[in-house]
């Protein structure tokens, strides 16, 4: 792809309330990737809110003046066909799913999150299938195009596409980049004076490295002195002496597992004053859209930031634009592991740097993994492709078996419960476990 043509880009979930990030990126890196077509698609749930962000992203290349064609449809196979780049950022269920996902482990006593435990499984379980049904028309309409999923859970997602579909593709998650904006922050650099290395598997990793300047900047991080999080978790500060000794920072949703009983009773007091993180989403997003609406408004609104996956579009942007021109760049994805993690099949999805080439990223190895952590790591992601293969065939006793070996997850009759209520709860997007009635 480094013959600069004009390139057609499609996005699917383009009624995403982000969808304006990735437009402004889009926008502003132009001069070194011209698009020709931007293509939002959606599905006819989502109708109302596509045709209200693909509204505003007309009126931002208008204010640009870039000869960019902004196309809205709901016909997934015309926007795919000849991409060089599909974006995925897509939402099966819409936000009420995302509620149920919370809502029902709590009531168990057990972490309500959309992309861990019983919320990140039945999220898998109910988006793994379309996404693979989207891989099947890319194959055959836009057989080069590089798929770029931050589809929750991302890694998941990543992996089932690698193991169950031909189409190239790589994760991404606004985690490492907001990490790589702390550091810099921090320490008063621009973000290319600094380079974090991280060790693990999306949602699940530890930075084992924080280059500032080219110094070794992890020790002074460990005093835990400023804390790195995300709008999305709840800020709880970490154990001194736990971080010491661990020796690396955990990203935030390791809260999940290393304060887990912390924070389930953040969640059950959350849920009974102000609702869990979906209902905050779904009266923040209300707000944004009818910014949205505003037909004077011409840019991407600050208050996108408060959605709390800002950057995720900055990122997707950077890594079209590395694989378009082959910047040889280092960026954080999802991509199989390939051996760089001896411990984890090959064909498992990590969260790694990668050198990113205009054939495509090549993960680097870690200079270090802390042996403490591949435990966590292998149960984890053992849990994850046992889910992987029960969301593509249906079987309840491998979605048994993922959940049961979650470490988040109590004890097998706990388990079954959960499985029997959110399999009932999401049973209109569950096809492939419903099948026979």
């Amino acid at each position: 792809m480094n013959d600069k043509k004009a390139i057609k880009i499609t996005v699917i979930g383009g009624g995403s309330s982000y969808t304006p990030e990735l437009v402004e990126g889009l926008i502003k890196g132009y001069d070194e990737m011209p698009i020709s077509e931007l293509w939002l698609v959606d599905v006819e749930q989502g109708r109302q809110k596509l045709e209200i962000v693909g509204n505003l992203a007309k009126r931002m290349v208008r204010k640009s003046g870039l000869p960019i064609d902004v196309h809205l449809t709901l016909d997934r196979r015309t926007a795919i066909k000849g991409a060089d780049f599909v974006t995925t950022q897509m939402r099966v269920g819409q936000l009420e799913a995302r509620k149920l996902d919370e809502h029902i482990p709590i009531s168990y006593g057990v972490v309500g999150q959309e992309t861990t435990g019983p919320g990140g499984m039945f999220k898998a379980l109910r988006t793994i299938p379309v996404i693979l049904d989207i891989c099947r028309d890319i194959e055959e309409l836009a057989p080069d195009a590089w798929m770029l999923n931050f589809t929750n859970p991302a890694g998941m997602v990543t992996e089932a596409v690698t193991k169950y579909s031909r189409v190239k593709t790589v994760g991404l998650c606004n985690s490492p980049i907001n990490f790589k904006k702390f550091l810099a922050e921090a320490y008063n650099v621009s973000e290319d004076h600094v380079l974090p290395e991280f060790v693990g598997i999306n949602h699940l990793h530890w930075v084992t490295s924080a280059l500032v300047d080219g110094k070794e900047r992890l020790p002074e991080l460990l005093q835990g002195k400023t804390e790195y999080s995300a709008k999305n978790v709840p800020t709880m500060g970490w154990d001194p002496e736990f971080l010491q000794s661990l020796g690396a920072v955990p990203t935030y949703y390791l809260k999940y597992f290393y304060m887990m009983t912390e924070m389930f009773e953040e969640m059950k007091d959350s849920l009974q004053k102000n609702g869990t993180r979906a209902d905050v989403v779904s009266r923040v997003e209300k707000e944004l859209f009818e910014l949205y609406k505003d037909e004077s408004l011409e840019d991407k609104p600050k208050q996108l930031e408060q959605r709390g996956g800002a950057y995720y579009s900055e990122a997707a942007v950077h890594l079209m634009q590395s694989l378009y021109l082959g910047r040889n760049d280092i960026q954080t994805l999802n991509v199989p592991n390939g051996g760089v993690y001896d411990f984890l099949p090959e064909n498992a999805s990590i969260e790694v740097n990668c050198v990113v080439t205009a054939l495509g990223p090549i993960p680097l190895v870690p200079k270090h993994i802390p042996a403490h952590v591949k435990g966590l790591l292998t149960a984890v992601k053992t849990y994850e492709s046992t889910a992987i293969d029960a969301a593509v065939s249906g079987d309840r006793g491998l979605a048994l078996q993922a959940l049961a070996h979650h470490p988040l997850i109590p004890s097998v009759s706990t388990a079954k419960e959960i499985l029997d209520e959110m399999l009932e709860a999401h049973k209109q997007y569950l096809p492939n476990f419903f099948s026979e009635e």
